[in-house]
């Protein structure tokens, strides 16, 4: 599948601080709540974003070895002690190394899939935002994405849709939004995920 992507050298930096802002409000007591993914708790979800942003990190670096290579669907993810440390840590990591102009260029690698580096900064961007509304959804707090990664989410995930079923997506059956929608309410809709979901009435 090809994308067309507007990322060019998209710093990551603003989404990657407004997720770990995200994280960093999340009580405890909030940890085994569900989220929009399906089969996730709130724990689940956290474990996956630190997993997904040491693979990214890797993928920017080209330092490809068993961070890479692992598929996400290998195991359900968790959290462990000192867990708000170190997704802030890995999410700044991620940011840094996405703002080296070679980590868009050439090959890399992410979750076991060979991928364009610029195709990976779309992907990892599309990840950061649409969890990023996944958390802020399930821990009731307010999310106001960043605009570039916004729009870089969307352009990943609208050019998905176009080239495969509605029914399949790319992250699952596309939730029709209305076109006069938020352009993130739109973005969630292509990621499969219903834009009124509420942690109340799942």
């Amino acid at each position: 599948m090809t994308h067309e992507t507007t990322t060019d050298t998209l710093d990551l930096g603003p989404q990657a601080r407004i997720l770990a802002r995200l994280a960093d409000g999340v009580r405890d007591d909030r940890l085994a709540d569900p989220t929009p993914c399906p089969d996730l708790a709130v724990r689940n979800l956290l474990g996956h974003l630190t997993g997904l942003a040491v693979a990214f990190r890797d993928a920017a670096r080209k330092d490809l070895g068993p961070t890479t290579d692992t598929s996400p669907e290998a195991s359900v993810p968790d959290i462990g002690p000192g867990w708000r440390d170190e997704l802030a840590k890995v999410l700044a990591e991620l940011a840094d190394a996405w703002r080296a102009p070679e980590a868009w260029t050439g090959m890399t690698r992410a979750g076991g899939i060979d991928l364009p580096g610029e195709v990976a900064g779309a992907v990892v961007a599309d990840e950061l935002v649409i969890h990023g509304w996944d958390l802020a959804r399930a821990t009731g707090q307010e999310y106001a994405p960043d605009a570039a990664a916004l729009r870089a989410a969307y352009g990943l995930l609208a050019a998905a849709a176009e080239e495969s079923d509605r029914d399949a997506g790319m992250f699952g059956p596309v939730v029709s939004v209305p076109d006069g929608a938020p352009l993130l309410e739109r973005a969630v809709g292509l990621s499969g995920r219903d834009p009124g979901w509420s942690r109340t009435g799942q």
